[in-house]
């Protein structure tokens, strides 16, 4: 069943980051002509109905989004994508990064990235280029190096396809690779896993719109051996609902 509490802090934190982000983009702006601004974005706050043991079905809850505070050439960015079914189910990935523009729509980052699960944790140091590629394909492609000298790489792709000013249809894929195998993580070198989505939002505002969707996921190579070994599924289809919003 869906987890309220979850969702709760879920919206609780978004609330608590984007009043200090906002708080302090106003009293840095008090001191200097060139306000300093700042935006919260929750891209997904979602429900995903997934199989679990015994063809059993569970609810997975996931919260997507970023923050940024900054000037035109230079911000700071906090990223962060959670996935929780219990409370030994769960996996929060959170990235802190410093963002500096080098061409007309696009931002080159710098930082750190911490993974967090009910078993261990792993932190990596982050470069990435995220941005606005040709034909409008919002962008974000990231290199990772973890403590014990792991590299890992992710690129994603999202697109707005738009029936009506109020009505969007957003495709979007996610591929995450890495350079060598990894037994204590089970990922296997090269293309590990697949995350495409297909997501249908109504704009009830510009600030909020309730969505459907769903989403295809898919592990590769090395990775997908790993799952089989452990009695994993190696894909799965879930259908998702949820909100988008920003402020």
């Amino acid at each position: 069943m869906l987890n309220i509490n979850f969702l709760l802090k879920a919206i609780a934190l978004t609330g608590v980051t984007s009043g200090l982000v906002l708080t302090s983009s106003y009293s840095l702006a008090a001191k200097g002509a060139d306000p300093i601004l700042s935006k919260v974005m929750i891209n997904q706050l979602e429900i995903r109905d997934i199989e679990g043991e015994d063809n059993d079905s569970d609810i997975e809850t996931v919260l997507e989004g970023q923050a940024w505070m900054g000037k035109d050439l230079n911000k700071f960015w906090l990223k962060l994508e959670s996935e929780y079914i219990n409370k030994d189910e769960y996996e929060t990935e959170l990235q802190l990064l410093y963002s500096k523009a080098i061409a007309p729509y696009w931002d080159l980052q710098i930082g750190a990235r911490s993974d967090i699960g009910p078993d261990d944790s792993n932190n990596w140091a982050v470069l990435g280029l995220q941005g606005l590629a040709p034909y409008y394909f919002e962008t974000d492609m990231a290199v990772f190096v973890s403590e014990e000298g792991d590299v890992a790489a992710r690129v994603s792709l999202e697109y707005e396809l738009l029936f009506s000013q109020k009505l969007i249809l957003t495709p979007e894929i996610t591929l995450d690779a890495f350079a060598q195998d990894n037994d204590k993580t089970s990922m296997g070198s090269g293309l590990a896993s697949s995350d495409i989505g297909l997501r249908l939002r109504y704009e009830i505002t510009k600030e909020f719109a309730p969505y459907i969707g769903i989403s295809q996921n898919n592990l590769y190579g090395k990775t997908q051996s790993y799952a089989k070994a452990a009695g994993l599924d190696s894909e799965s289809t879930q259908w998702v609902v949820g909100i988008r919003a920003w402020f």
